[in-house]
């Protein structure tokens, strides 16, 4: 049975070319699961309110519970497929679980239901990557390297310092991503196709059943909303913008110039014409699904910006880019967890570069004005005598190991706060 769900009313069949471009079954069976999901839930409360029995109910759901997972065919989408599946094996019974439902609250409870599951999996997966630059941070606590501005050698900082930075950017990335899920929790199911539905169903309790903490309380709104969809979007979009710019430091670290790490020889490649090459093509790939996942978002915007209500038929384009991006929030994050974890420092190179004369200018300035001379002199007198840096630094007391441990204030790069925060955050992680 691959009969369409709405022909009542047309004498001829579609065109091929309507159905090239109005089937989704090639995508949206991705939502298969969550479309069983939704209906078992559903059949549960037509029981409540009379329209199925309990014999029936078993029936349908022994149905449900036995449909394949889709792979392919002539279905118009997923929902056809699991309907047309169900009469397959229960008879015309299958026609009654659709009593008082559209496929625009079905598609819509389907998308919410793989969107909390996307979350989950992008919440577990930045967790792990956060938890291994907080091991490596609580590793190299002190180990110096020069600290940048403008890609310019600035202060020096420890390694631990440089890993914990992005260990912040990520814990807002999971703040992002619980704050979605939070405001998306609401279930559409019984919004109907856009006015509601005639049965006397508990909303409240059948969001309940679906994991939902409530129904949606308009159901206009209900059917149209995907502003859970923008938000995963929104947070994917500005995690693999964080991503990119560790990928972009990580390239500079490896590179033959500073030569401050090595990439482990299985998160890189090799050149077919250079036989020294070592690419960093894991860390090239991040930027550049970082601009692409940018991308999938203002799409998306744009997609939904002048929609009038209630449900069009242009939400259907609203699925693939949501699952071209948690195919590769899954894919890369976990790519990027073993990196950090098999990146192999060069601490000696690391060393003498933060110990270099233009490093130390900052911290002589400073000793400077300690010593009674306003910072604004003591500034411009170390720019004008720079040849004279290491003299100066001497004379003054100034090393390397007192620079990192005068940092010592909270959110500081000195080794001793670096540890503190390394283990703070390991533990905040596990949590």
């Amino acid at each position: 049975m691959t009969q369409k769900l709405w022909g009542g009313r047309f004498e001829g069949e579609p065109s091929p070319l309507l159905r090239r471009l109005n089937d989704s079954f090639a995508f949206d069976r991705e939502l298969f699961d969550d479309d069983v999901e939704g209906s078992i839930a559903w059949a549960r409360a037509l029981v409540e309110c009379g329209v199925l029995n309990d014999a029936e109910l078993d029936l349908i759901l022994g149905g449900l519970m036995r449909i394949e997972s889709p792979s392919d065919g002539d279905f118009e989408d997923v929902h056809s497929y699991v309907e047309a599946k169900l009469y397959e094996r229960i008879g015309p019974l299958a026609g009654k679980l659709h009593t008082g439902r559209s496929r625009n609250d079905q598609v819509a409870t389907d998308l919410k239901l793989w969107l909390k599951r996307a979350c989950e999996e992008a919440v577990n997966a930045t967790t792990a990557l956060a938890a291994a630059l907080a091991h490596r941070a609580s590793e190299d606590a002190a180990a110096p390297m020069p600290g940048y501005t403008h890609s310019k050698q600035a202060e020096p900082i420890t390694f631990g310092h440089w890993c914990l930075a992005y260990v912040e950017m990520l814990r807002r990335d999971l703040d992002r991503f619980a704050s979605a899920v939070a405001r998306g929790d609401e279930c559409p199911l019984g919004s109907g196709a856009l006015a509601g539905t005639p049965l006397a169903i508990d909303r409240d309790a059948l969001a309940r059943s679906l994991g939902f903490a409530r129904a949606t309380a308009n159901s206009i709104d209900g059917v149209s909303d995907r502003d859970f969809a923008a938000d995963y979007l929104s947070a994917a979009a500005l995690l693999l913008s964080h991503l990119s710019r560790l990928a972009e430091d990580l390239i500079f670290f490896t590179s033959d110039e500073a030569g401050y790490a090595e990439l482990p020889d299985a998160m890189a490649t090799g050149s077919s014409r250079m036989p020294q090459k070592k690419n960093p093509d894991v860390l090239e790939l991040t930027r550049g699904y970082a601009a692409r996942g940018i991308g999938e978002l203002t799409g998306f915007l744009a997609l939904l910006k002048g929609l009038p209500l209630a449900y069009d038929k242009d939400l259907q384009l609203d699925k693939e880019p949501l699952f071209r991006t948690r195919r590769v929030i899954a894919t890369l994050l976990p790519a990027l967890t073993e990196l950090m974890a098999g990146l192999t420092l060069d601490r000696d190179r690391m060393r003498a570069a933060a110990g270099g004369d233009a490093l130390i200018a900052t911290a002589v300035a400073d000793a400077l004005a300690a010593a009674g001379m306003p910072f604004r002199e003591a500034h411009d007198q170390v720019s004008r005598n720079l040849a004279e840096l290491p003299s100066l630094a001497k004379k003054h007391g100034v090393t390397l190991e007192g620079m990192l441990a005068r940092k010592n204030t909270y959110g500081g790069t000195a080794p001793e706060r670096v540890k503190a925060a390394a283990l703070a955050a390991k533990e905040s992680l596990k949590s």
